[in-house]
C-alpha cells in the first residue's frame, strides 16, 4: 500500500479562539450593560454576581473597573445615549426626607408629654416605622436591584418584638429616645450613601473601594452612637439600655436600605430577644461586622 492509499489522519482538534474573551461575558450579561447608565453600575452588577478582580484578570483587563468600562464601551445602545440620572436626591426631596424622619421622634415625644396611656405603644410603632420607611414593598425591586430578598417582614416583626420587650421593661422614655434617634439615623445614613458613591467614582479596583468604604463606615456608625446617646439624654433613659438598642436599628435600617440580604438582619434582631443583658450590645456589634463586609462592596452602593 502506498503512501497515497494511506487511511486518513484526523485532523486535529480546533483550539478555540481566544481573540475576544469579553465578547462571551457581554452576552451573559447583555440586560445589566443595556441598562447601565455608567460603567460603575455595571461594575457594581459584576461585584454582586461573584466577578472579582482575579476574575477580570482572565478577560485581560487588571480589575472589575476596567472590564467594566469596556463591556459599557461595546454595549450597543441605539442612536441616542441613555439619559444620565441624579447622583442623589434634589434638595427638595432631601428636605421631605429628612422631615420624615422627624415625625417619629415629634410624635413619641408629644404623646409621653401629654400622657397619654398608650404612649409606648406609640414610640414602639413610630421608631418601628422609621426602621423600614426606605424600603417599601412596591420600590424594592427597582430601587436595589441587586439586593437578595424582598420586603422585609420578619425583620419587620423582629424589630418590632426587639423594641416592644424592651420599651415594656425599662419605661416609654426608652421608646422616645429611640424614636429621637430616627432623624439622625436618617442624616448620617444619607451622609454615609453620598460619600460612598463618591468614593466608587474615584476608585480603580474593588479593593480600593473597600478599603475607602470600612473606615467610612465605622466613622458614620460612631457619629450616630454620640447622636443616639444625646437623644437618650433628652429623653431621659439610660444610655447603657438605649444606645446599644438604637445602635442595632440604625445598622438594620442602613443594611435594608442598601439591598442587603434580610435573613442576616432578622438574626441579629432575633439575638437581641435574649433575655440576657449583653445580649443587644451583641447583636449590635455582630451585625457592625457584617455591616463592615456588605456595605464595602461595590455592589451595595449601586445606583438606585
Amino acid at each position: 500500500m502506498t503512501l497515497d492509499e494511506a487511511a486518513p489522519v484526523a485532523p486535529a482538534p480546533r483550539r478555540r479562539a481566544a481573540g475576544d474573551p469579553v465578547k462571551t461575558l457581554l452576552h451573559r450579561h447583555r440586560a445589566l450593560c443595556e441598562r447601565a447608565v455608567d460603567p460603575l453600575e455595571i461594575a457594581a452588577g459584576l461585584e454582586a454576581q461573584g466577578i472579582t478582580d482575579r476574575t477580570a484578570a482572565r478577560f485581560r483587563h487588571r480589575d472589575v473597573f476596567s472590564l467594566a468600562e469596556e463591556l459599557y464601551a461595546r454595549t450597543p445602545r441605539g442612536d441616542e445615549p441613555a439619559a444620565p440620572r441624579a447622583d442623589g436626591p434634589s434638595d427638595a426631596r432631601a428636605l421631605r426626607g429628612f422631615g420624615y424622619a422627624l415625625l417619629p421622634g415629634a410624635l413619641a415625644l408629644g404623646a409621653a408629654a401629654s400622657g397619654m396611656p398608650y404612649a409606648g405603644p406609640v414610640a414602639v410603632a413610630v421608631t418601628v416605622a422609621a426602621l423600614v420607611w426606605p424600603v417599601r414593598p412596591g420600590q424594592a425591586a427597582a430601587r436595589f436591584p441587586y439586593a437578595t430578598g424582598r420586603f422585609p417582614y420578619t425583620a419587620l416583626l423582629l424589630a418590632a418584638a426587639a423594641v416592644g420587650w424592651a420599651v415594656h421593661r425599662h419605661g416609654t422614655p426608652l421608646g422616645v429616645g429611640l424614636a429621637l434617634a430616627a432623624a439622625p439615623g436618617h442624616l448620617v445614613g444619607a451622609v454615609f450613601a453620598a460619600r460612598a458613591r463618591s468614593r466608587l467614582a474615584g476608585s480603580r479596583a474593588l479593593e480600593d473601594f473597600a478599603d475607602r468604604a470600612r473606615p467610612l463606615l465605622i466613622t458614620a456608625a460612631l457619629a450616630f452612637t454620640a447622636a443616639a446617646a444625646g437623644s437618650a439624654a433628652i429623653a431621659g433613659t439610660p444610655l447603657t439600655v438605649a444606645v446599644p438598642l438604637a445602635v442595632l436599628l440604625f445598622l438594620a435600617r442602613l443594611l435594608l436600605t442598601h439591598g442587603a440580604p434580610r435573613g442576616s438582619v432578622a438574626v441579629a434582631l432575633a439575638l437581641a430577644l435574649v433575655p440576657a443583658p449583653q445580649a443587644v450590645p451583641a447583636a449590635a456589634a455582630v451585625l457592625l461586622v457584617h455591616a463592615v463586609l456588605v456595605l464595602s462592596r461595590a455592589s451595595a452602593h449601586a445606583r438606585p
